[in-house]
């Protein structure tokens, strides 16, 4: 396809670990442009970078200078990145906002990478959890609402703007090389806490499985909702051995004492707003995504703590 008939896509969050995996995949099929809302993120290739937040007028300059095709929006702030104002006026108002855009601009095809979790994590989850499954998280911690309402925000455009073909992606935790969200951090500590009486299981994708899961949603353009998780699962305790992390305990009980704990010694990789989901499943049904993009991930739960094995004894990783 010569360079000029390519599709245009911008790919949102440029500096993460996992969009420049994306920008890799991508870049050979279709013209980018990367926005970063933190840094100006500075590429080798001929890829239009812009540093500029998301509510900001300048963010639709990009939109006037170029004829945006396609948005893979992987920019949502986590939530141990800012306060809960800065959070929801960029995931919600910021993401309202794009999507304004889109339909101002004729954007044909929007992807959003969302989270799992925006269905909480309790007793009474059924195991696994579809796409159905009533959004709870915003019920549990209001460091959440932000991420639940991201999506109920979503839900509207998609059926509102069929022509934006919206899809929304919720993976499980995401783990691997450059990744530093708390999963991930918790699995690269040499000790890292548990909580007395819990052992939850849980799902791991590799960044470069969930890169690949990305770039094939937005190839085939199928637009919905759809988890994306491996047919596995382990328990947490036993992950954090698998990783060679020696494990803490900590009280559990009355809830105050774990999240006291977690604030008292700044435990950004086992933060108090998520301590429910050290204790109870939230395992997802990644079937429908699998059938629909015929996708499989590649590399198993061996192989992910394998990493983080040799990460902590400094041998070379593969």
């Amino acid at each position: 396809m010569a360079e000029e008939k390519k599709p245009k896509v911008l790919i949102t969050g440029a500096r993460g670990a996992l969009a420049q995996q994306v920008i890799t995949r991508m870049k050979s099929h279709f013209r980018l442009v990367i926005v970063d809302f933190r840094r100006r993120v500075v590429m080798d290739e001929d890829i239009p970078s812009y540093f500029v937040h998301i509510t900001k007028r300048g963010f639709e300059d990009i939109f006037r200078e170029h004829k945006i095709d396609g948005i893979i929006h992987l920019g949502r702030m986590e939530s141990d990145e800012s306060n809960r104002f800065s959070r929801y006026n960029a995931n919600v108002l910021g993401t309202q906002n794009m999507l304004d855009l889109c339909i101002k601009y004729n954007v044909s095809q929007v992807l959003i990478l969302s989270t799992f979790f925006v269905y909480g994590a309790n007793a009474y989850n059924p195991v696994p959890l579809d796409e159905g499954a009533p959004l709870k998280a915003s019920a549990l911690t209001k460091n959440l609402v932000d991420t639940v309402e991201l999506e109920n925000l979503a839900h509207i455009y998609m059926w509102k703007h069929r022509d934006l073909n919206l899809t929304i992606l919720r993976p499980c935790n995401i783990v691997g090389p450059g990744v530093r969200n708390s999963m991930s951090l918790l699995l690269s500590r040499k000790t890292s806490p548990v909580l007395i009486g819990f052992n939850p299981m849980m799902q791991f994708i590799h960044i470069g499985d969930i890169a690949k899961a990305i770039v094939k949603a937005y190839k085939k353009n199928t637009p919905g909702i759809y988890n994306v998780a491996p047919n596995d699962w382990v328990g947490y305790q036993d992950a954090l051995v698998a990783s060679g992390c020696r494990r803490i305990p900590i009280p559990s009980i009355p809830p105050v004492v774990p999240m006291t704990i977690s604030r008292f010694l700044n435990l950004k990789s086992f933060p108090s707003y998520l301590i429910n989901y050290f204790k109870y499943p939230a395992i997802i049904d990644g079937s429908l995504f699998a059938k629909t993009f015929n996708f499989k991930p590649s590399r198993g739960l061996d192989y992910i703590f394998q990493h983080y094995r040799r990460k902590k004894s400094k041998k070379p990783i593969d």
